[in-house]
């Protein structure tokens, strides 16, 4: 006999805990095999196609496209064939995926049963030939696999889903015991900030699931409530009011800040917070390191870039100033030097600005990094990084010169503890060996975290950096 399982959205990375449905890749009806991507999903650090662990038949959907679903919600139940009699009820097969937090490389734990769908279930799954479950309660009062949670409006118990204070409908008691349906921390947070019980609430997600859009009409009901109450008479006159100000939104496009837009803010809004950050700069001749690179390509074998002689410097400098490779644990009050140099770069896409990590980088020639900064480019303008790819790094290399600007003051990526800037490589008067000459000059700027080192080790680390590039021989002593 088929069974219905369900699939739930997965844990894609370090810190995400929601993603939007940008795009379907499967209908109801359809039939999918395991490990085959269903769904492509936004979240604040790539776009993801997710697989699915299970093969079979897809009896339903959860969520349209532009809908955000915390991680753990549920994104479609599949109809998978019966075991075979050899198999001990086990699934012969499962998932090779390794997206945090889930695959089938064991059977399934949740198991449903297919059920003949009641009249008036209307789901995706009815309608592609009644897969889903009927009304009736699943057993051990288990929530039924398809139903329409979608629907269910959130709100407080003993409101009905207007404002008024009607008992909650039949079959929806007051949670007294029991786990609270809520996955994202931020939910709570935001529930214990304000002092709301969540075992008082009836979740509008999937199988009652507790959203931060429940939590937030629960806080303006209570608002409401609170101001509707009569107050007794005061025995003196009120002060006069002042002029009333409108609580209209301002005028304008309102662009909402979510996805990678609203990560790069909560990013840099943190750096900022919490990063006591200093920044030096120097003027450097970049005439010989642009000469020894036009020596290199014109060698034969592939072309080196110049982010990846800029890289190469870097890795170095910060083999002689290892504070500058840290992090600051603030908690255990601590600065923990990194052994590994996991180097990010700014990369501007049409989605916004993303800082892919080239991994190991101080262990990469010239050649390694440039393959690898080509291949993190390009995936980053498709919009195809994974969230390892954009997560972990311990340093940022950031070439704003490629706008057409000279300097600029970094934000750190927190939480690393420096950002070296790189501005435009332009022809300008400069002394060399003591006559006026035209070069090619660069502007360097570091940004560091205050707490990790003093002014001479970031003024000691900046210098080498632009010895390096006035002198590319310089770095033949480390080679």
């Amino acid at each position: 006999m088929a069974q219905v399982l369900e699939f739930k959205l997965p844990d894609l990375g370090e810190g995400l805990t929601e993603a939007e449905i940008v795009r379907w890749l499967v209908q109801v009806g359809d039939v999918v095999a395991i490990d085959q991507p269903v769904v492509e999903v936004e979240t604040a650090k790539a776009m993801v196609e997710v697989p699915c662990p299970y093969g079979g038949v897809v009896t339903a959907r959860f969520g349209e496209e532009g809908t955000e679903l915390p991680v753990g919600a549920p994104l479609l139940t599949v109809a998978v064939g019966a075991p075979s009699p050899d198999s001990s009820g086990e699934d012969s097969e499962g998932s090779g995926n390794v997206l945090v937090g889930y695959g089938t490389s064991e059977a399934p734990a949740r198991r449903r049963r297919v059920r003949p769908a009641a009249p008036n279930a209307g789901t995706n799954g009815a309608a592609s030939g009644g897969t889903n479950t009927g009304p009736s309660a699943a057993p051990n009062g288990a929530p039924r696999a398809g139903a329409p949670h979608a629907e269910r409006v959130a709100r407080p118990v003993g409101t009905a889903a207007g404002h008024g204070t009607e008992a909650p409908p039949a079959g929806e008691p007051v949670r007294e015991d029991g786990p609270v349906p809520v996955i994202s921390p931020l939910v709570r947070r935001l529930a214990r900030e304000n002092g709301l019980d969540l075992r008082e609430l009836h979740g509008s997600g999937p199988d009652g699931l507790i959203l931060r859009a429940d939590v937030e009409y629960a806080l303006r009901a209570a608002e409401t409530r609170r101001t509707a109450q009569p107050t007794a008479p005061a025995p003196a006159p009120a002060p006069a009011q002042g002029p009333i100000r409108s609580s209209a939104p301002a005028a304008g496009i309102r662009v909402p800040l979510k996805g990678v837009r609203g990560a790069v803010a909560d990013k840099l809004s943190r750096s900022r917070r919490e990063i006591p950050d200093a920044t030096c700069w120097v003027d450097a001749d970049a005439t010989e390191l642009m000469r020894a690179r036009t020596a290199m390509n014109a060698a034969g074998g592939p072309k080196i870039s110049l982010l990846a002689l800029l890289a190469r410097i870097c890795t170095a400098a910060l083999a002689r100033f290892p504070e500058l490779n840290s992090t600051v644990d603030m908690e255990a009050r601590e600065v923990v030097q990194l052994e590994q140099v996991h180097l990010g770069f700014a990369a501007q896409t049409e989605r916004g600005l993303v800082v892919p990590v080239v991994r190991d980088a101080h262990a990469r020639d010239a050649e390694s990094l440039t393959a690898e900064f080509a291949r993190l480019t390009e995936a980053a303008r498709a919009g195809s990084l994974t969230p390892a790819e954009l997560t972990g790094g311990t340093f940022t290399l950031n070439n704003y010169g490629v706008f057409g600007v000279d300097g600029s003051t970094p934000i750190i990526n927190h939480p690393e503890a420096a950002m070296l800037g790189v501005g435009r490589i332009i022809p300008k008067p400069w002394v060399h060996e003591g006559e006026l000459a035209v070069r090619q000059v660069v502007e360097l700027a570091l940004t560091f975290d205050h707490r990790v080192c003093d002014g001479g080790t970031a003024g000691g680390f900046l210098r080498y950096v632009a010895d390096c590039i006035e002198n590319p021989a310089v770095l033949l002593r480390t080679l």
